[in-house]
């Protein structure tokens, strides 16, 4: 099953959330955001887990959905698809 991480917008900044251990981690931009929510996929994906990244817009419209699939070893290349 694969872990889910959410990018979108809060009263504050930005917020992302998840399938993960720390809680939910703000931001002021949501291109910082969006940064540490892809990197997070790709750390999380090169410890064998799939992640589906949601990214939402101010007004909570889907501005993509990206699959990170688990790391296989003979890739060097980190991989992002869009769902």
């Amino acid at each position: 099953m694969p872990c889910f991480i959410f990018v979108e917008p809060s009263d504050d900044g930005w917020i992302v959330r998840g399938d993960f251990r720390d809680g939910p981690l703000m931001f002021s931009t949501g291109a910082r955001a969006e940064q540490a929510a892809r990197e997070l996929a790709h750390r999380l994906a090169d410890a064998g887990e799939p992640v589906i990244l949601d990214i939402r817009l101010r007004n909570g419209a889907r501005a993509g959905r990206f699959l990170f699939p688990p790391h296989v070893a003979e890739t060097q290349a980190p991989l992002a698809l869009r769902a």
